[in-house]
């Protein structure tokens, strides 16, 4: 199964998650979604993703300079965004438990 269908209706729940425990930036989340088994994940995809997010409200932003090249723009979840994580985090949980169930029925889980 190609799995970039499903990685495109989970990227926002997946950056909401890499940002959980610490802010980050741009390579570093996408370092993270990648150690985490999201292999397949493309930066342009992240970069959109966190870009959407923010505009959306669910992140705040702050740049750190660098003393190696050029500064780095830092995200971080804000209450609308740890909302959203919770709320997504429950509605996943039930489709994963759904489709899991829905395997297991059929012998291919």
């Amino acid at each position: 199964m190609d799995t970039t269908q499903l990685l495109k209706g989970v990227l926002d729940l997946a950056v909401l998650a890499a940002l959980r425990d610490e802010d980050g930036y741009g390579y570093d989340i996408l370092r993270r979604l990648r150690t985490a088994g999201l292999e397949d994940v493309g930066d342009a995809s992240v970069y959109g993703t966190l870009r959407r997010l923010f505009n959306a409200g669910l992140l705040n932003s702050y740049v750190v300079p660098s003393d190696e090249g050029p500064h780095r723009k830092y995200y971080a979840l804000n209450a609308a965004g740890r909302a959203e994580l919770q709320q997504s985090g429950k509605i996943w949980d039930g489709f994963a438990s759904t489709m899991n169930d829905l395997l297991r029925e059929r012998g291919t889980a």
